[in-house]
Protein backbone atom coordinates (compact mmCIF):
# COMPACT_ATOMS: atom_id res chain seq x y z
CA UNK A 1 0.00 0.00 0.00
CA UNK A 2 1.27 3.72 -1.26
CA UNK A 3 0.32 7.39 -0.83
CA UNK A 4 0.51 9.13 -3.54
CA UNK A 5 -1.20 12.33 -4.24
CA UNK A 6 0.12 15.50 -6.94
CA UNK A 7 2.26 16.87 -4.02
CA UNK A 8 4.22 14.04 -3.30
CA UNK A 9 4.86 13.71 -7.12
CA UNK A 10 5.50 17.35 -7.79
CA UNK A 11 8.51 16.96 -5.29
CA UNK A 12 9.89 13.79 -6.20
CA UNK A 13 10.28 15.35 -9.80
CA UNK A 14 7.45 12.71 -11.25
CA UNK A 15 4.44 15.30 -11.59
CA UNK A 16 3.80 16.48 -15.25
CA UNK A 17 1.25 19.40 -15.52
CA UNK A 18 0.44 18.47 -18.87
CA UNK A 19 -1.13 14.83 -17.48
CA UNK A 20 -4.32 17.03 -15.85
CA UNK A 21 -5.16 17.90 -19.07
CA UNK A 22 -5.59 14.02 -19.81
CA UNK A 23 -8.85 12.64 -18.44
CA UNK A 24 -7.83 9.42 -19.88
CA UNK A 25 -4.38 9.21 -19.07
CA UNK A 26 -3.69 9.38 -15.56
CA UNK A 27 0.03 9.06 -14.08
CA UNK A 28 1.67 6.35 -12.83
CA UNK A 29 2.70 5.99 -9.56
CA UNK A 30 6.44 5.15 -8.32
CA UNK A 31 7.33 1.54 -7.43
CA UNK A 32 7.47 1.28 -3.83
CA UNK A 33 10.33 0.72 -2.08
CA UNK A 34 9.60 -2.98 -1.15
CA UNK A 35 9.15 -3.86 -5.38
CA UNK A 36 12.49 -2.66 -5.93
CA UNK A 37 13.88 -6.46 -6.49
CA UNK A 38 10.86 -6.89 -8.76
CA UNK A 39 11.07 -5.97 -12.91
CA UNK A 40 10.55 -2.54 -13.99
CA UNK A 41 6.77 -3.85 -15.34
CA UNK A 42 5.29 -3.93 -11.92
CA UNK A 43 3.96 -7.27 -12.37
CA UNK A 44 5.94 -10.57 -12.08
CA UNK A 45 9.38 -11.51 -12.35
CA UNK A 46 10.41 -11.20 -15.82
CA UNK A 47 10.06 -14.34 -17.67
CA UNK A 48 12.46 -14.77 -20.48
CA UNK A 49 9.93 -16.60 -22.73
CA UNK A 50 7.83 -13.72 -23.15
CA UNK A 51 8.22 -11.85 -26.17
CA UNK A 52 6.82 -8.26 -26.41
CA UNK A 53 4.07 -7.45 -29.32
CA UNK A 54 5.15 -6.41 -32.24
CA UNK A 55 4.36 -3.21 -33.43
CA UNK A 56 1.24 -3.12 -35.79
CA UNK A 57 0.65 -2.24 -39.86
CA UNK A 58 0.33 1.57 -39.26
CA UNK A 59 3.43 1.95 -37.19
CA UNK A 60 2.01 2.59 -33.70
CA UNK A 61 3.14 0.09 -30.95
CA UNK A 62 1.18 -2.76 -30.41
CA UNK A 63 -1.10 -3.11 -27.00
CA UNK A 64 0.30 -4.76 -24.40
CA UNK A 65 -2.06 -6.75 -22.59
CA UNK A 66 -0.54 -5.88 -19.50
CA UNK A 67 -0.52 -2.14 -19.82
CA UNK A 68 -4.27 -1.98 -17.91
CA UNK A 69 -2.66 -3.85 -15.18
CA UNK A 70 0.60 -1.89 -14.64
CA UNK A 71 -0.90 1.36 -14.39
CA UNK A 72 -2.03 2.16 -10.89
CA UNK A 73 -5.15 4.87 -10.97
CA UNK A 74 -5.11 7.51 -8.55
CA UNK A 75 -8.04 9.77 -7.41
CA UNK A 76 -7.07 13.34 -5.64
CA UNK A 77 -10.67 14.05 -3.97
CA UNK A 78 -9.45 17.57 -2.36
CA UNK A 79 -6.92 18.72 0.14
CA UNK A 80 -8.56 16.94 3.37
CA UNK A 81 -10.04 13.45 1.56
CA UNK A 82 -7.65 10.60 2.20
CA UNK A 83 -5.93 8.69 -1.15
CA UNK A 84 -5.49 5.27 -1.60
CA UNK A 85 -3.68 3.39 -4.53
CA UNK A 86 -4.29 -0.49 -4.85
CA UNK A 87 -2.17 -2.43 -6.56
CA UNK A 88 -3.58 -4.44 -9.33
CA UNK A 89 -0.28 -5.73 -10.57
CA UNK A 90 0.53 -8.96 -8.32
CA UNK A 91 0.68 -11.56 -9.71
CA UNK A 92 -0.88 -13.64 -6.37
CA UNK A 93 -4.99 -13.44 -6.18
CA UNK A 94 -6.10 -10.77 -3.95
CA UNK A 95 -6.54 -11.92 -0.38
CA UNK A 96 -9.53 -11.22 1.55
CA UNK A 97 -7.97 -11.43 4.64
CA UNK A 98 -5.69 -8.32 4.27
CA UNK A 99 -5.89 -5.57 6.30
CA UNK A 100 -5.64 -2.34 4.46
CA UNK A 101 -3.75 0.17 5.92
CA UNK A 102 -4.77 4.00 5.89
CA UNK A 103 -2.56 6.24 6.21
CA UNK A 104 -3.43 10.04 7.57
CA UNK A 105 -4.73 12.32 5.72
CA UNK A 106 -1.84 14.68 3.40
CA UNK A 107 -1.35 17.89 3.65
CA UNK A 108 -3.33 21.10 1.73
CA UNK A 109 -2.81 20.44 -1.91
CA UNK A 110 0.24 22.66 -2.92
CA UNK A 111 -0.81 24.93 -6.31
CA UNK A 112 1.67 25.53 -9.01
CA UNK A 113 4.03 28.40 -8.70
CA UNK A 114 1.74 30.46 -11.16
CA UNK A 115 -0.58 30.37 -8.78
CA UNK A 116 1.09 32.00 -6.06
CA UNK A 117 1.32 35.78 -5.29
CA UNK A 118 3.85 37.86 -6.64
CA UNK A 119 6.96 38.70 -4.24
CA UNK A 120 5.99 42.02 -4.15
CA UNK A 121 2.28 41.82 -2.85
CA UNK A 122 1.88 42.76 0.66
CA UNK A 123 0.73 39.60 2.40
CA UNK A 124 -1.66 40.43 5.47
CA UNK A 125 0.19 38.63 9.02
CA UNK A 126 -1.50 36.00 9.76
CA UNK A 127 -1.73 35.57 13.56
CA UNK A 128 -1.14 31.68 14.33
CA UNK A 129 -3.68 29.70 16.76
CA UNK A 130 -2.48 28.79 20.46
CA UNK A 131 -0.82 25.67 20.73
CA UNK A 132 -3.43 23.52 22.99
CA UNK A 133 -0.06 21.29 24.31
CA UNK A 134 1.42 24.63 25.52
CA UNK A 135 0.36 25.21 29.47
CA UNK A 136 -2.01 27.62 29.97
CA UNK A 137 -0.04 29.56 32.60
CA UNK A 138 2.72 29.94 29.74
CA UNK A 139 4.18 34.04 30.14
CA UNK A 140 2.17 36.12 27.30
CA UNK A 141 3.61 37.99 24.73
CA UNK A 142 4.28 41.82 25.66
CA UNK A 143 1.84 44.41 25.23
CA UNK A 144 2.37 46.70 22.50
CA UNK A 145 2.60 50.26 23.89
CA UNK A 146 -0.35 52.39 22.98
CA UNK A 147 0.32 56.07 23.57
CA UNK A 148 -2.58 58.20 24.72
CA UNK A 149 -3.57 60.91 22.13
CA UNK A 150 -6.11 63.71 23.45
CA UNK A 151 -9.32 63.74 21.70
CA UNK A 152 -10.03 65.82 18.90
CA UNK A 153 -12.00 68.92 19.99
CA UNK A 154 -15.68 69.62 19.10
CA UNK A 155 -15.58 71.81 16.03
CA UNK A 156 -16.58 75.98 17.10
CA UNK A 157 -20.42 77.58 16.04
CA UNK A 158 -19.81 79.51 12.73
CA UNK A 159 -21.00 82.57 14.49
CA UNK A 160 -19.59 86.15 13.19
CA UNK A 161 -17.36 88.29 14.80
CA UNK A 162 -18.39 91.47 17.08
CA UNK A 163 -18.41 94.40 14.65
CA UNK A 164 -16.00 96.75 15.85
CA UNK A 165 -17.83 99.77 13.82
CA UNK A 166 -14.54 100.83 11.89
CA UNK A 167 -16.40 99.74 8.78
CA UNK A 168 -19.84 100.59 9.71
CA UNK A 169 -21.93 103.76 8.19
CA UNK A 170 -24.83 103.00 10.09
CA UNK A 171 -25.55 103.29 13.69
CA UNK A 172 -23.23 100.29 14.01
CA UNK A 173 -20.12 102.95 13.80
CA UNK A 174 -21.62 104.78 17.16
CA UNK A 175 -19.65 102.73 19.56
CA UNK A 176 -18.35 103.81 23.16
CA UNK A 177 -14.45 104.13 21.86
CA UNK A 178 -15.76 106.60 19.24
CA UNK A 179 -17.96 108.75 20.95
CA UNK A 180 -17.08 108.83 24.63
CA UNK A 181 -14.27 110.71 26.56
CA UNK A 182 -11.74 108.84 27.63
CA UNK A 183 -11.47 108.27 31.00
CA UNK A 184 -8.49 107.89 33.03
CA UNK A 185 -8.41 104.54 35.54
CA UNK A 186 -8.24 105.24 38.72
CA UNK A 187 -5.65 103.77 41.21
CA UNK A 188 -7.15 101.11 43.31
CA UNK A 189 -4.08 101.12 46.60
CA UNK A 190 -1.35 103.24 48.25
CA UNK A 191 -0.98 107.19 48.12
CA UNK A 192 -2.60 107.27 44.62
CA UNK A 193 -5.68 106.34 45.81
CA UNK A 194 -5.75 108.76 49.35
CA UNK A 195 -4.75 111.66 47.04
CA UNK A 196 -8.03 110.64 44.53
CA UNK A 197 -10.44 110.32 47.63
CA UNK A 198 -8.44 113.95 49.18
CA UNK A 199 -8.96 116.10 46.42
CA UNK A 200 -12.89 114.44 45.73
CA UNK A 201 -11.23 113.15 42.19
CA UNK A 202 -10.25 115.79 40.64
CA UNK A 203 -6.14 114.64 41.11
CA UNK A 204 -5.64 111.43 39.79
CA UNK A 205 -2.24 110.42 39.14
CA UNK A 206 -3.73 106.72 37.73
CA UNK A 207 -2.99 103.54 38.54
CA UNK A 208 0.51 101.88 40.12
CA UNK A 209 2.52 99.40 38.72
CA UNK A 210 0.78 97.48 41.74
CA UNK A 211 -2.38 98.08 40.63
CA UNK A 212 -1.87 97.54 36.11
CA UNK A 213 -0.25 94.08 37.22
CA UNK A 214 -3.20 92.80 39.34
CA UNK A 215 -5.46 94.20 36.59
CA UNK A 216 -3.69 92.09 34.22
CA UNK A 217 -3.64 89.08 36.35
CA UNK A 218 -7.79 89.43 36.42
CA UNK A 219 -7.98 89.92 32.94
CA UNK A 220 -6.08 86.71 32.03
CA UNK A 221 -7.66 85.12 34.68
CA UNK A 222 -11.29 86.11 32.61
CA UNK A 223 -9.98 84.50 29.38
CA UNK A 224 -13.52 83.86 28.15
CA UNK A 225 -13.85 80.19 27.52
CA UNK A 226 -15.78 79.27 24.11
CA UNK A 227 -17.60 76.00 25.25
CA UNK A 228 -15.71 74.13 27.58
CA UNK A 229 -12.15 74.00 29.46
CA UNK A 230 -11.03 70.88 31.06
CA UNK A 231 -8.04 71.20 33.79
CA UNK A 232 -6.55 68.01 35.16
CA UNK A 233 -4.77 69.02 38.37
CA UNK A 234 -1.98 65.89 38.72
CA UNK A 235 0.89 64.84 41.05
CA UNK A 236 2.90 61.23 41.00
CA UNK A 237 3.51 61.97 44.64
CA UNK A 238 1.00 62.19 47.42
CA UNK A 239 0.81 64.67 50.19
CA UNK A 240 1.95 67.41 48.11
CA UNK A 241 -1.02 70.09 47.59
CA UNK A 242 -2.96 68.50 44.89
CA UNK A 243 -6.24 68.25 46.58
CA UNK A 244 -5.54 71.63 48.01
CA UNK A 245 -4.87 73.20 44.86
CA UNK A 246 -7.54 71.73 43.04
CA UNK A 247 -9.98 73.28 45.75
CA UNK A 248 -8.14 77.32 45.74
CA UNK A 249 -7.61 77.37 41.97
CA UNK A 250 -11.82 76.12 41.38
CA UNK A 251 -12.31 78.87 44.27
CA UNK A 252 -10.57 81.45 42.45
CA UNK A 253 -11.78 81.00 38.92
CA UNK A 254 -15.64 80.37 40.61
CA UNK A 255 -15.22 84.04 42.40
CA UNK A 256 -13.70 86.11 39.52
CA UNK A 257 -15.64 84.76 36.47
CA UNK A 258 -19.60 84.65 35.85
CA UNK A 259 -19.16 81.16 34.43
CA UNK A 260 -19.96 77.83 35.87
CA UNK A 261 -17.13 75.96 37.47
CA UNK A 262 -16.87 72.52 39.15
CA UNK A 263 -14.54 70.77 40.59
CA UNK A 264 -14.52 66.72 40.20
CA UNK A 265 -12.91 64.18 42.39
CA UNK A 266 -11.41 61.46 40.49
CA UNK A 267 -9.46 59.97 42.70
CA UNK A 268 -9.48 55.90 43.19
CA UNK A 269 -8.99 56.30 46.48
CA UNK A 270 -10.97 58.23 48.71
CA UNK A 271 -10.24 61.41 47.61
CA UNK A 272 -11.09 64.06 50.37
CA UNK A 273 -12.16 67.22 47.39
CA UNK A 274 -15.33 67.33 49.19
CA UNK A 275 -14.14 68.21 52.85
CA UNK A 276 -13.25 71.42 51.45
CA UNK A 277 -16.28 72.56 50.66
CA UNK A 278 -18.87 72.46 53.19
CA UNK A 279 -21.03 69.26 52.02
CA UNK A 280 -24.13 69.97 51.18
CA UNK A 281 -24.93 66.50 49.35
CA UNK A 282 -23.99 62.90 49.91
CA UNK A 283 -23.94 61.86 46.61
CA UNK A 284 -20.81 61.08 44.69
CA UNK A 285 -20.12 60.27 40.89
CA UNK A 286 -21.24 57.22 40.77
CA UNK A 287 -24.90 58.06 42.12
CA UNK A 288 -24.01 60.62 38.84
CA UNK A 289 -23.13 58.23 36.56
CA UNK A 290 -26.47 56.20 37.22
CA UNK A 291 -28.84 58.50 36.88
CA UNK A 292 -27.24 60.56 33.95
CA UNK A 293 -29.92 59.56 31.27
CA UNK A 294 -32.57 61.53 33.97
CA UNK A 295 -30.58 64.56 34.41
CA UNK A 296 -31.54 67.14 32.07
CA UNK A 297 -31.84 70.66 33.44
CA UNK A 298 -29.32 72.14 35.82
CA UNK A 299 -31.40 71.83 38.83
CA UNK A 300 -30.95 68.15 37.96
CA UNK A 301 -27.37 68.22 38.29
CA UNK A 302 -27.09 70.63 40.93
CA UNK A 303 -28.95 67.79 43.57
CA UNK A 304 -25.25 65.68 42.89
CA UNK A 305 -22.79 68.47 44.09
CA UNK A 306 -21.37 70.84 46.86
CA UNK A 307 -21.47 74.43 46.39
CA UNK A 308 -18.84 76.66 48.45
CA UNK A 309 -19.42 80.08 49.64
CA UNK A 310 -17.80 81.35 46.23
CA UNK A 311 -20.29 79.28 43.76
CA UNK A 312 -17.43 76.49 43.34
CA UNK A 313 -19.72 73.32 42.82
CA UNK A 314 -17.85 69.91 43.75
CA UNK A 315 -18.81 66.47 42.89
CA UNK A 316 -17.19 63.83 45.65
CA UNK A 317 -15.46 60.11 44.57
CA UNK A 318 -16.87 57.18 46.13
CA UNK A 319 -15.42 57.03 49.69
CA UNK A 320 -17.59 53.70 50.15
CA UNK A 321 -14.88 50.93 51.46
CA UNK A 322 -17.27 48.23 50.08
CA UNK A 323 -17.27 49.53 46.82
CA UNK A 324 -15.72 46.98 44.59
CA UNK A 325 -15.65 49.15 40.62
CA UNK A 326 -13.28 51.60 40.54
CA UNK A 327 -13.81 54.25 38.61
CA UNK A 328 -12.66 53.54 34.90
CA UNK A 329 -11.78 55.41 31.89
CA UNK A 330 -15.46 55.36 30.14
CA UNK A 331 -17.05 56.39 33.84
CA UNK A 332 -14.69 59.47 33.77
CA UNK A 333 -16.00 60.29 29.68
CA UNK A 334 -19.47 60.04 30.56
CA UNK A 335 -19.33 61.98 33.64
CA UNK A 336 -17.55 64.81 31.78
CA UNK A 337 -20.24 64.39 28.92
CA UNK A 338 -22.73 64.74 31.96
CA UNK A 339 -21.26 67.76 33.31
CA UNK A 340 -20.45 69.66 30.11
CA UNK A 341 -23.71 70.43 29.43
CA UNK A 342 -24.11 72.37 32.61
CA UNK A 343 -20.26 73.80 33.11
CA UNK A 344 -18.10 75.81 31.28
CA UNK A 345 -14.81 75.01 33.30
CA UNK A 346 -14.30 71.86 34.69
CA UNK A 347 -11.48 70.90 37.39
CA UNK A 348 -10.18 67.50 37.97
CA UNK A 349 -8.38 66.58 41.03
CA UNK A 350 -6.19 63.39 39.63
CA UNK A 351 -5.18 60.22 41.66
CA UNK A 352 -1.39 60.03 42.26
CA UNK A 353 -1.17 57.03 39.97
CA UNK A 354 -0.91 57.36 35.81
CA UNK A 355 -1.75 54.29 34.75
CA UNK A 356 -4.55 53.22 36.52
CA UNK A 357 -7.85 52.93 34.08
CA UNK A 358 -9.70 56.27 34.70
CA UNK A 359 -6.13 58.09 33.72
CA UNK A 360 -6.20 57.45 30.52
CA UNK A 361 -9.99 59.15 30.28
CA UNK A 362 -8.48 62.29 32.36
CA UNK A 363 -5.18 62.95 30.12
CA UNK A 364 -7.12 62.26 26.92
CA UNK A 365 -9.94 64.72 27.43
CA UNK A 366 -7.87 67.33 29.55
CA UNK A 367 -7.48 70.99 27.78
CA UNK A 368 -4.71 71.87 30.20
CA UNK A 369 -2.65 70.33 33.15
CA UNK A 370 -1.28 71.37 36.41
CA UNK A 371 1.58 69.48 37.93
CA UNK A 372 1.88 70.12 41.63
CA UNK A 373 5.09 69.90 43.52
CA UNK A 374 6.25 70.16 47.21
CA UNK A 375 9.08 72.64 47.75
CA UNK A 376 11.17 69.41 48.33
CA UNK A 377 13.58 67.44 46.56
CA UNK A 378 11.49 64.18 46.55
CA UNK A 379 8.57 66.50 45.66
CA UNK A 380 10.53 68.45 42.72
CA UNK A 381 11.58 64.67 41.14
CA UNK A 382 8.04 63.69 41.33
CA UNK A 383 6.86 66.70 39.68
CA UNK A 384 9.31 66.16 36.91
CA UNK A 385 8.83 62.68 36.64
CA UNK A 386 5.48 63.46 35.58
CA UNK A 387 6.79 65.68 32.76
CA UNK A 388 8.48 62.69 31.40
CA UNK A 389 5.76 60.27 31.77
CA UNK A 390 3.41 62.66 29.43
CA UNK A 391 6.53 63.37 27.24
CA UNK A 392 6.72 59.56 26.83
CA UNK A 393 3.38 58.51 26.29
CA UNK A 394 2.94 61.11 23.54
CA UNK A 395 1.73 63.98 25.72
CA UNK A 396 4.66 66.38 24.76
CA UNK A 397 2.11 69.41 24.03
CA UNK A 398 0.23 69.05 27.21
CA UNK A 399 3.90 68.74 29.19
CA UNK A 400 4.82 71.78 27.27
CA UNK A 401 1.89 74.13 28.47
CA UNK A 402 1.57 72.73 31.38
CA UNK A 403 1.38 75.02 34.64
CA UNK A 404 3.68 73.89 37.69
CA UNK A 405 2.79 75.40 41.51
CA UNK A 406 4.81 74.21 43.96
CA UNK A 407 3.38 74.72 47.25
CA UNK A 408 5.25 75.29 49.97
CA UNK A 409 3.62 72.68 52.87
CA UNK A 410 5.99 73.82 55.95
CA UNK A 411 6.62 77.61 57.11
CA UNK A 412 10.03 78.70 56.60
CA UNK A 413 10.42 77.15 53.06
CA UNK A 414 12.89 74.85 54.27
CA UNK A 415 16.50 74.37 53.14
CA UNK A 416 15.25 73.82 49.66
CA UNK A 417 16.75 76.18 47.16
CA UNK A 418 12.91 77.39 45.32
CA UNK A 419 14.55 79.48 42.78
CA UNK A 420 16.18 76.09 41.47
CA UNK A 421 13.32 74.79 41.04
CA UNK A 422 11.50 77.63 39.62
CA UNK A 423 14.21 77.60 36.83
CA UNK A 424 14.38 73.81 36.21
CA UNK A 425 10.35 73.72 35.95
CA UNK A 426 10.19 77.20 33.89
CA UNK A 427 12.78 75.39 31.00
CA UNK A 428 10.02 72.20 31.05
CA UNK A 429 6.76 74.23 31.41
CA UNK A 430 4.60 77.40 30.13
CA UNK A 431 4.89 78.64 33.74
CA UNK A 432 5.83 78.12 37.65
CA UNK A 433 4.12 79.29 40.68
CA UNK A 434 4.91 79.03 43.92
CA UNK A 435 2.21 79.16 46.77
CA UNK A 436 3.64 79.77 50.12
CA UNK A 437 3.26 78.42 53.14
CA UNK A 438 -0.53 79.47 54.83
CA UNK A 439 -1.71 78.17 58.24
CA UNK A 440 -5.47 78.04 56.91
CA UNK A 441 -4.56 75.39 54.29
CA UNK A 442 -2.56 72.97 56.99
CA UNK A 443 -5.95 72.58 58.39
CA UNK A 444 -7.00 70.21 55.56
CA UNK A 445 -10.72 71.03 56.14
CA UNK A 446 -12.53 73.75 54.29
CA UNK A 447 -11.56 76.45 52.35
CA UNK A 448 -12.36 80.13 52.88
CA UNK A 449 -10.45 82.44 51.00
CA UNK A 450 -11.10 85.41 52.80
CA UNK A 451 -9.36 83.21 55.52
CA UNK A 452 -6.03 82.89 53.82
CA UNK A 453 -3.08 85.52 54.06
CA UNK A 454 -2.56 88.36 51.28
CA UNK A 455 0.31 86.79 49.97
CA UNK A 456 -1.19 83.80 49.62
CA UNK A 457 -4.15 84.78 47.81
CA UNK A 458 -1.86 87.26 45.55
CA UNK A 459 -0.24 83.49 44.40
CA UNK A 460 -3.58 82.14 44.09
CA UNK A 461 -4.58 84.73 41.63
CA UNK A 462 -1.33 84.47 39.53
CA UNK A 463 -1.84 80.60 39.68
CA UNK A 464 -5.49 81.79 38.14
CA UNK A 465 -3.96 84.29 35.93
CA UNK A 466 -2.19 81.37 34.20
CA UNK A 467 -4.43 78.64 33.44
CA UNK A 468 -6.26 81.42 32.86
CA UNK A 469 -4.16 82.43 29.99
CA UNK A 470 -3.93 78.95 28.84
CA UNK A 471 -7.87 79.15 27.46
CA UNK A 472 -7.23 80.83 24.61
CA UNK A 473 -4.18 78.76 23.48
CA UNK A 474 -6.52 75.47 23.33
CA UNK A 475 -9.46 75.11 20.69
CA UNK A 476 -13.29 74.77 21.64
CA UNK A 477 -14.12 71.76 23.00
CA UNK A 478 -17.65 72.13 21.85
Amino acid sequence: MARHDESTERRNGLFDEADLNDEEDWPVAPAPSWLSDIDDTYGEPADPTYNEPADTADGEPAEDPFVDTQRIPSFDLGPHTESVVVDLTSAASPRTDEVIEVIEPLPAYDPPLSQYPPADMPVEPTIPEPDPLLPRHAAAPPATHVPITPREPRPAWDIPPVPDGLDQTGAESLTAASVLRTVRAKPQSGWRKRILRVSGGRINFGPSPADRHRADLLARARTPVRGSHRVAVISLKGGVGKTTTTAALGSMFADLRGDRVIAVDANPDRGTLSERVTRESGATIRHLLEARDRVIRYGDVRAFTSQSSTRLEVLASDSDPSASLALSEQDYIDTLDTLERFYNLVLTDCGTGLLHDAMRGVLGLASSLVVVSSASLDGARSASATLDWLEAHGLQELARNAVVVISSVRPGGGIVDVMQLEDHFASRCREVVTIPYDPHLEAGSALFLDELQEETLEAYLELAAAVGEGFALTPSSR
